[in-house]
């Protein structure tokens, strides 16, 4: 196809490989017109025309519509502004169905109601400003009316930013983390590990060390775990006592049964696997690692502090999760 030589549909069809039927559909429709017909009225084409459908034909793979694409070949739209606006468009469905997919490997995984799955379509759905209510609702529960300012980087810890354009994990995620948020009784739990941390800050006073004792004894009990040393055996004596001196300083009470007993409730109380669960889920959410899961060791702690505690005390010291 030279020059200003007009070729017949067929010589068309033959240099762009698309079908004769293909070819006359695309010029019923104005996209590519005939330059010309020949004395039997049979259409003919110019060079431009292969080009023409050359463009099509990439467009069209690319998703476009026909009536955008004759406004582009016919110049009344430019490419790069169609290739802008589908690209956007492309985004959205391609948000939408990683939505999609997340939702169903949760149901298949976990074995989902009809109910459930209703539930978790919907929090999968939500807007930015609807997934920020939600979270503000849950943190608002967890550390509202407790008035120091050390919960305020607390909070912002604790908070889920789901990018724009998250990836299949992140939504499953999200999805999980959102439902654990709306449990009444991860929220009571989470409400009641603040109100003893805000109340063993406001015992200890400016002159003590602010580190959260859960942290402490946790971390004081890993040497200890790594070690294998049994809880109950005569090793762990010292690294018990080393736990509760520290605590009694941070409240501010003699170190004897009755602050064993308040040390192993604040244990048992931050040990709720939920609360390891959620913050898993966050780290997913917001891009982070993973963090350390500290049930090994607070386990040991438990252990350790409950053989060292007289029966009927630590059976006193036991309270609803």
């Amino acid at each position: 196809m030279n020059g200003g030589t007009l070729h017949s549909i067929g010589d068309l069809a033959r240099r762009t490989g698309l079908t004769v039927k293909t070819i006359r559909f695309y010029s019923d429709r104005g996209i590519v017109t005939p330059t010309d017909r020949s004395p039997a009225g049979h259409r003919l084409y110019d060079v431009e025309a292969a080009a023409r459908l050359d463009l099509v034909c990439t467009l069209r793979d690319l998703g476009l519509d026909l009536a955008t694409i004759r406004k582009v070949v016919d110049r009344e739209l430019s490419l790069t502004e169609v290739a802008a606006t589908h690209a956007e468009a492309l985004a959205t469905q391609i948000s939408a169905l990683r939505l999609r997919r997340a939702v169903l490997t949760a149901v298949a995984e976990r074995g989902a109601t009809p109910e459930e799955m209703d539930l978790m379509h919907k929090l999968a759905k939500l807007s930015e400003d609807e997934r920020r209510r939600l979270v503000d609702d849950f943190l608002d529960a967890v550390f509202g009316g407790l008035a120091d300012p050390h919960f305020a980087g607390i909070r912002r810890s604790m908070t889920p930013e789901l990018p724009d354009d998250p990836g299949t994990e992140q939504v499953r995620a999200w999805v999980e983390l959102a439902e654990l948020s709306r449990d009444p009784g991860f929220r009571a739990a989470v409400r009641r590990t603040a109100e003893d941390h805000a109340a063993e800050r406001a015992a200890g006073g400016a002159a003590v060390p602010r580190r959260d004792p859960v942290a402490a004894v946790r971390d004081g009990a890993r040497p200890a775990l790594d070690a294998g040393v049994a809880p109950a055996s005569s090793q762990a004596v010292p690294i018990v006592a080393a736990l509760t001196a520290h605590y009694a300083r941070v409240v501010g009470l003699p170190d004897d049964d009755g602050l064993r007993r308040r040390l192993l409730t604040r244990l048992e109380t931050a040990n709720d696997p939920r609360r390891q669960r959620y913050l898993e889920l966050l780290a997913v959410v917001n891009g982070w690692p993973a963090p350390e899961d500290p049930t090994p060791a607070l386990d040991w702690s438990i252990q350790a502090l409950r053989s060292r505690i007289p029966p009927t005390a630590a059976c006193a010291s036991d309270r609803p999760g």
